[in-house]
């Protein structure tokens, strides 16, 4: 085995459930929202070393989650699955259900900031009190604060965003790569342990070990051991009704799509396996088989994402209030979306329509992004360090 050998991920998306209520907190939904609560820290330490309002930042924050989510709800509807939403359009609102596309939340944040600094949105909701309006939606440019000004910070705590975000995109064993054909690679088994955990199955528990005793296949796949568990029920499980399974529903299990995508046991190919008969008059097994290590391609998104972060961060301390309008912005479209771009090439297609494309959308969506980073970047630094006015 190599150095960059492969890992076996089986780790539970779920973090831990709430008392009482009974409802699961994910990893993903708690990376996301502690995106925010981070980043709000950070642009209140930007807003305080420039000298601007800090509850600016509160306001900020509102247009942040409320574009981030409705952008990038909208994105994954209209760019990836069109025909299914607008026939069942009250499907849009079920986002618990997945279905989120970060160029939808770059729009929908573009947008949201220019908004914010262009104009004034006041919603009182409050029954006790008695505003002239309840709802103000005017024209009001924000002081001291263009929108290239703004959004140059923003993109800074947005690529820290992408980390964590992209981070729980890994913990739910979702968004992952195209095979290795290699040693190297992520072989994510959650989804298989979970299909064979249900009332109705005889295995009681299955784990997936390394078997470096085998050679890669002729497909370039690695060789993996399940070990399994039976429930302990003498009375309908034996030797005899553990190989009829293994031979039948097993077996067929193991083709289903969304496993065979991680395990690579063909229909015609004879199943492999040893039985034994523990102490307690349950049995166990062991099944050869082959795993299919895959691009993480989640942590190479985090990874660059975090790295462009601490390289607008780093910018910015230089600059501060001088920094190039822009500039920021412009290197985070050409970095992010230029690297996205790459990253694709690694990354399994999300729709089946993209699979007769030469470029899949994640690609055709980020080349303008790229295009109007480089005219944002050429412009900011033909325009040199800004200088604020006071006033």
């Amino acid at each position: 085995m190599s150095i960059l050998s492969y890992i076996i991920w089986n780790t539970d998306p779920e973090f831990f459930t709430i008392p009482l209520l009974d409802r699961p907190v994910r990893y993903y939904g708690l990376l996301f929202a502690l995106a925010f609560l981070v980043t709000q820290q950070i642009m209140f330490y930007i807003y305080r070393k420039e000298g601007k309002p800090e509850r600016d930042v509160e306001t900020l924050t509102i247009y942040m989650v409320i574009a981030t989510i409705l952008g990038a709800r909208l994105g994954h509807v209209l760019f990836y699955e069109p025909d299914k939403y607008l026939s069942n359009p009250i499907d849009i609102l079920k986002i618990w259900e997945g279905g989120l596309a970060s160029h939808g939340a770059a729009f929908g944040i573009l947008f949201a900031l220019w908004v914010y600094v262009n104009y004034k949105i006041i919603i009182n909701l409050n029954p006790f009190s008695k505003p002239k309006k309840r709802f103000v939606f005017e024209k009001q440019k924000r002081l001291n604060q263009n929108y290239l000004q703004v959004v140059d910070r923003i993109v800074i705590v947005v690529a820290l965003a992408g980390c964590m975000i992209r981070t729980g995109n890994f913990m739910n064993s979702e968004i992952y790569g195209v095979p290795t054909e290699s040693e190297y690679g992520v072989i994510f088994t959650h989804d298989i342990e979970r299909t064979f955990d249900t009332y109705s199955s005889p295995v009681k528990s299955i784990v997936f070990e390394k078997d470096n005793s085998r050679e890669l296949n002729n497909q370039r796949y690695v060789p993996v051991k399940l070990k399994i568990d039976f429930k302990n029920q003498p009375e309908i499980i034996n030797e005899e009704s553990i190989e009829f399974y293994f031979n039948g529903k097993f077996k067929e299990t193991l083709n289903y799509s969304y496993i065979s995508e991680h395990i690579y046991q063909p229909r015609d190919q004879a199943l492999d396996y040893q039985i034994s008969k523990n102490a307690d008059g349950s049995f166990s097994a062991t099944v050869n088989t082959y795993g299919i290590p895959r691009h993480p391609t989640q942590l190479y998104e985090a990874g660059t994402s975090l790295a462009i972060f601490f390289l607008l961060l780093a910018l910015w301390m230089k600059y501060k209030n001088e920094t190039p309008p822009g500039l920021l912005l412009g290197l985070f479209l050409i970095l992010l979306f230029g690297l996205r771009f790459v990253h694709e090439l690694f990354k399994e297609n999300q729709v089946s329509f993209e699979d007769e494309m030469t470029y899949n959308m994640g690609q055709i969506l980020s080349i303008p992004l790229i295009i109007a980073g480089i005219i944002i970047l050429f412009r900011a630094l033909s325009k040199g360090r800004h200088k604020e006015t006071a006033g």
